[in-house]
Formats: structure tokens, sequence, C-alpha cells
């Protein structure tokens, strides 16, 4: 009888090391892993390769991921959020959240968000939101604008012919800006993590809310 091919569970454990160590282990390192020879990992790493989901660096000397490593399978249904739903436990199509997310890599930033300005929108403490500097900016739009050399988020709104900065939390104040109001750019899409994680650290570039 022929051995199961286990590749998409060792490619899981590669995945999750990667995520810990941001690296593909060595050889020895997998075949210790996942409890078989080296040689073995080798052939695992080339079918892998093969499959596209990893790749060797330019001078041969190290395995990386390739694009399909960071692929996640996306359910066939929609989960409602009403009634549960008892389903098996399928895959669908390959998904890659980068490219969900991020249409033009070269002018978006992902900003770490602080306070609690505009938690009625459903953006929270700690969230990360996904700015498009590209996108010319509309009254409706969350926007990051730079007022008084700090970042901040808010609805970009008009108000007597002018545009201000609207939160969505009523204990914070409309922003009415005095000078030039800098739009840093459109938040296009927003990054939360549930799971009891350590909080990622606080940088120069959060915008407040």
């Amino acid at each position: 009888m022929p051995t199961p091919n286990r590749d998409a569970e060792h490619l899981a454990k590669l995945r999750d090391y990667y995520a810990d160590a941001r690296r593909i282990p060595s050889q020895q390192r997998i075949a210790e892993l996942i409890g078989f020879s080296k040689a073995a990992a080798r052939k695992l790493l080339e079918r892998l390769e093969t499959q596209g989901f990893l790749d060797r660096t330019p001078d041969d000397d190290a395995w990386v991921p390739a694009k399909r490593f960071f692929e996640r399978a996306l359910a066939d249904a929609s989960v409602p959020a009403g009634m549960p739903l008892l389903a098996n436990d399928v895959s669908g199509e390959p998904f890659f959240v980068d490219e969900y997310l991020i249409r033009a890599p070269s002018r978006t930033a992902l900003i770490p968000i602080r306070g609690e300005s505009m938690v009625d929108a459903g953006i929270n403490d700690g969230d990360i939101a996904v700015v498009d500097r590209g996108v010319a900016a509309k009254a409706g739009d969350f926007v990051v604008a730079i007022v008084d050399n700090e970042f901040t988020l808010k609805e970009l709104a008009r108000e007597n012919g002018k545009f201000v900065l609207r939160p969505h939390n009523k204990a914070f104040p409309v922003i009415r800006p005095r000078g030039t109001l800098e739009i840093y750019g459109v938040m296009i899409g927003l990054v939360r993590r549930y799971a009891a994680a350590e909080a990622p650290a606080r940088r120069a570039g959060s915008a407040r809310r």
C-alpha cells in the first residue's frame, strides 16, 4: 500500500515555523521537526519548490518562501452572523490576504491605530489601518491626516464649505483645521487580531484617533 502524501501537513509546520522565526529551517532542522531523514527533507523541499511554495535564493544557499507559501484557503461558503452553521472543514480557492488588501504596494502604508475616537465606526485601539496614499480623498472617506504635526484618523467631512475631520465618538470634538489640512492617505482596509497576543509596540507613526 503506497504511503499517503503528507506534504500539506508538512507545509503547515513550515508555515508555523516561518511565522515564528521568519525563515525556512535548514534540511537538518526540518528532519528534526517532522521526524524523517535529511534526504527526505531535501525531497520535501524540492516537491514544495515544484508546487510553487518555495524558491532557492539567487546564490542557491538557502530556501525562501515563494508566492504560494502565503496563500490561505478561502471557504466556499460565507459564515452567517446569526444562527450557527454546521459544515465540513473544506477549503475553497487560494486566497492572498496581501493581494486582497493592497492593490498598490508602493503607495500603501500600514499604520497602527491608538485611541478611542473612532470606536463608533468599528475602528478600535490596536487595529492597523491600511492606507492608500494615491487615492483622492473625498467627503465621507476615513483618512489619515496630518494636523499640528501629528497623524490622526478621522472621517473627512464638509462644514460650511470647508473640510473638517469628524470623529466617531461623541466624547471627541470635530477637528477644524485653522491652516492647511494635509491628507496623508485614505483608509482602504482594516486589520484586527482578536486572539490574545502581546500588544504591538507603539511607534511614532501611529495614527491617533
